[in-house]
């Protein structure tokens, strides 16, 4: 393996365990539980979008910073990753989501939940509606994501409108599910949780990517 190739695979999970601690940190730091839209919903959502901003202008020339295999998915589909590439990614984001756990296991113990996901809840099919949801919110996410990094025009400023695309679907989705549009982000709090986030954890997984793979699809469409 070239140490190029090395070098943005680090890029990545260092990315996205910084995305896990200061996003997933700051839910389990503020109590944000979703249910009431006061300082710590807000908070939470503005965590996960600085911290995005943050890596976006710290490892974003190392390896474009996807920290999402849902992005890594829909960049491969519009033909700026390799299939190989795709692969190393998505190992190292997954790896780096269970690194960044450990500090919330260090500083709240093992009963915090880790900023995990959760399904919607009070409905009467709360798979269907998270896929859902979260499908629509992960469209809506990565479907920015390709715009802002389509031209080199604009590389000054993606990160930042990646980042505030990130709080707006959280400020829209953490009261249902959490806000995932992130199989990585989803997988490490899932693991260290357990119990419902763990049998959760497939719909997050399976809503971004499928999400993601229609905001490509349609951005290459309208691209084209």
């Amino acid at each position: 393996m070239e140490a190029a190739n090395v070098k943005k695979y680090v890029a990545e999970g260092v990315g996205t365990a910084v995305l896990v601690a200061m996003g997933c940190g700051a839910a389990v730091a503020l109590g944000c539980n979703g249910v009431v839209a006061d300082g710590a919903y807000v908070g939470t959502a503005l965590a996960f979008g600085l911290a995005v901003v943050a890596m976006a202008y710290s490892v974003g020339n190392i390896s474009g910073c996807h920290i999402n295999p849902a992005i890594s998915l829909a960049m491969w589909i519009d033909g700026r990753l390799s299939t190989a590439d795709l692969g190393g990614y998505v190992l190292a984001q997954c790896v780096g989501s269970l690194v960044g756990c450990l500090p919330m296991a260090f500083l709240e113990g093992s009963g915090c939940g880790y900023g995990a996901n959760a399904l919607v809840s009070g409905v009467n099919n709360p798979v269907i509606q998270s896929l859902v949801i979260e499908c629509v919110l992960t469209f809506v996410f990565v479907f920015v994501v390709l715009g802002a990094t389509d031209k080199a025009v604009n590389a000054s400023t993606a990160g930042l409108a990646i980042g505030l695309s990130l709080t707006l679907v959280h400020l829209v989705g953490i009261h249902y599910t959490g806000t995932s549009v992130n199989p990585a982000r989803s997988f490490g709090p899932a693991i260290f949780a357990g119990g419902g986030a763990l049998a959760a954890l497939p719909v997050f997984i399976i809503a971004p990517l499928v999400g993601a793979a229609l905001a490509a699809l349609c951005y290459r469409y309208l691209a084209e």
